[in-house]
């Protein structure tokens, strides 16, 4: 599905195409072996476009989208440690395992994302758009995700992350 939606776009190199389809598919055999204990009932948060805005915001809008800019890109930095991305992902700890196969993946290492724009469904959750770059280059530009504060902390969503699996066409526990 990926492949299909790089490809469609007219003047895309093949190569970039390629390299966009497999860096979203190397999420798959990572989560291939997360299991949910506590799955039940999320199929709720498998939608990955981003809500319509709202009045409510945070109490410092420019400070929250300063700090789901920073984790966002920080979350999707190849260099960031496992340890340190289980902090920006929710429920991060339940995720530890994924995010470790992650670390030493050579596709995982060449892709990034760019935060382009952030705007608040409620005090507590954030649809951000982003641009998933492979090399640097944008291979899924304009992507759909949410952010949500938890523990006092702005994560990139569960729901994010397993919206990027859904896009390889794999179906993962816990997703």
């Amino acid at each position: 599905m990926v492949s299909q939606m790089v490809f469609a776009r007219p003047g895309r190199r093949p190569r970039l195409a390629a390299l966009a389809a497999a860096a979203v598919l190397v999420l798959t055999p990572a989560l291939a072996s997360c299991s949910d204990d506590e799955g039940e009932g999320r199929s709720e948060e498998m939608n990955t476009s981003a809500p319509a805005a709202t009045a409510d915001e945070p109490d410092d809008p420019a400070a929250a989208k300063a700090e789901i800019t920073k984790n966002w890109t920080a979350f999707f930095d190849p260099k960031t440690p496992t340890a340190d991305r289980v902090k920006l992902l929710e429920d991060g700890e339940r995720m530890q395992a994924v995010l470790g196969a992650f670390a030493g993946d050579k596709n995982a290492a060449m892709t990034s994302a760019k935060v382009t724009g952030v705007t608040f469904d409620s005090a507590t959750e954030a649809g951000v758009t982003y641009d998933l770059l492979v090399g640097g280059s944008p291979a899924l530009p304009g992507a759909q995700g949410t952010s949500v504060l938890q523990n006092d902390t702005w994560k990139v969503s569960v729901k994010t992350l397993c919206g990027l699996v859904e896009l390889s066409g794999a179906t993962v526990p816990g997703c």
